[in-house]
């Protein structure tokens, strides 16, 4: 009687302590996921390029950078809108990956390995300068 009696204290026992550790658990996760909001940032710049293409390859490379959470650039003002986490990436990391996909940013310069692979009509012209705005003009 007093085994079985000792038996269920036990159970009980690993019961209680178990349901504290997945509430402790649940409160860390969502403690971590508030701080992931105040940790956004988002940048603007010019980037060059001609066309449709141009824009899925550019958007395609700033949203393979971690922490990037959108790209949207904009073939008419070449320039692009990206939203990221800061504690994961920065701004010239992003540069940098639009550069290695072969497109000149204000900060970085295209890959020329990758610039020649783009189809022709994403063949931007290079002295195309920078204004004010930080968009680019012909």
């Amino acid at each position: 009687m007093k085994k079985i009696v000792l038996s269920l204290a036990v159970i009980a026992t690993m019961g209680l302590t178990s349901c504290k550790n997945e509430t402790k658990q649940q409160t860390e996760t969502t403690t971590t996921e508030v701080s992931n909001e105040m940790a956004m940032a988002d940048i603007s710049f010019g980037v060059r390029g001609n066309c449709g293409m141009c824009k899925s390859t550019i958007e395609k490379a700033a949203n393979k950078v971690e922490g990037v959470v959108s790209a949207t650039w904009d073939v008419e003002k070449k320039k692009i809108d990206v939203s990221f986490d800061d504690t994961k990436t920065n701004a010239m990391a992003i540069h940098n990956a639009i550069g290695a996909s072969g497109y000149d940013t204000e900060k970085v310069k295209g890959s020329e390995d990758a610039y020649n692979g783009l189809p022709n009509c994403c063949k931007y012209e290079h002295d195309m300068a920078m204004n004010q705005t930080g968009t680019l003009e012909e």
